[in-house]
């Protein structure tokens, strides 16, 4: 009987150190590599686990996720979340598939600053239509050895924005 038990929580055991051992470090070598990283990993099909240890790696410890939305009475607000706050949020809401996918995007760097206004749509499933488009405003913090996200500051369409035709022009494909 002990060895039934003893199988399952080594099994358990190898999973967990296998997890931990992930090397994301490929994911922060560049802006390109960062931003490609953050929209794979919130996106995938309803009920599909996401690799939060990758999501959180991007970041500083202090970031900041700022969404912007309209309120009850159509006022804008913006409410500031840690990626954990994301994440729970995410987990708790997200009840359908997530895509978001870039398709355009304007950097500007100087230093150890790098801007990114990255235009993104979302979809509930892979090939289904466009739920929303909207641009990520993020702001990296580049070091000698990795990009950091310190903050994703973000509008929708949804709020009542049309996105200008200048953030639309050279669309990634």
């Amino acid at each position: 009987m002990k060895k039934l038990c003893i199988l399952p929580m080594a099994l358990l055991l190898s999973n967990l150190l296998l997890a931990q051992q992930k090397d994301y470090s490929k994911d922060v070598q560049s802006t390109d590599a960062i931003i490609t990283a953050l929209y794979e990993v919130i996106s995938g099909e309803a009920g599909e686990s996401r690799d939060w240890n990758r999501f959180k790696n991007l970041f500083t410890s202090d970031a900041r996720l700022i969404p912007t939305s309209k309120n009850k009475d159509a006022k804008i607000s913006y409410a500031s979340m840690t990626p954990a706050d994301y994440i729970q949020m995410f987990e708790s809401r997200i009840t359908t598939g997530f895509y978001e996918r870039e398709l355009n995007r304007l950097t500007d760097a100087y230093g150890t600053i790098v801007h990114v206004f990255s235009t993104y749509e979302t979809r509930e499933s892979k090939g289904g239509p466009v739920t929303n488009r909207g641009i990520n405003s993020i702001q990296l913090l580049k070091t000698h050895e990795r990009y950091y996200i310190m903050n994703i500051f973000w509008c929708g369409e949804n709020t009542g924005f049309l996105l200008p035709e200048h953030y639309m022009k050279g669309r990634i494909e």
